[in-house]
């Protein structure tokens, strides 16, 4: 038996006061049961991934608070990475499902999606239950 498995049966043990191998078994089978449920979207994933970046998360926040689009020329400046940079992470934020992205002749407008905002306000405490 592993020492994870050990562990287990000490913590059975100290809950119901006996233990078997057939309780480590069944014990272990619930827990496969819920990892395999709580594998959730990709898509959600990816979105909490993106949040992962300060550069990211600040230019959601930004676009979330806008009132409307914003120009990577107006984010340029209010993040103090080079505009490769800047135009990276905006382009991850589109990936993962983020923000929009819409051209307009030579210029590129961003703004912030309801996945977007409603993450944040997650994060913030804000969300309604």
């Amino acid at each position: 038996m592993s020492d994870t498995d050990q562990r287990l049966r000490r913590r059975i043990e100290d809950e119901v006061g006996e233990c078997c191998d057939a309780d480590v078994r069944e014990r272990l089978a619930e827990l496969d049961d819920l990892a395999a449920s709580a594998t959730g979207d990709d898509d959600a994933r990816d979105a909490f991934a993106a949040l992962g970046n300060d550069t990211r998360y600040r230019l959601a926040r930004i676009l979330s608070t806008a009132d409307g689009e914003l120009c990577v020329c107006e984010l340029d400046p209010v993040v103090d990475v080079s505009s490769s940079a800047v135009s990276h992470a905006l382009a991850d934020l589109v990936d993962a499902g983020l923000a929009t992205r819409r051209k307009d002749g030579n210029w590129r407008y961003y703004d912030s999606t309801v996945l977007a905002d409603d993450l944040l306000a997650v994060a913030d405490g804000e969300a309604e239950a």
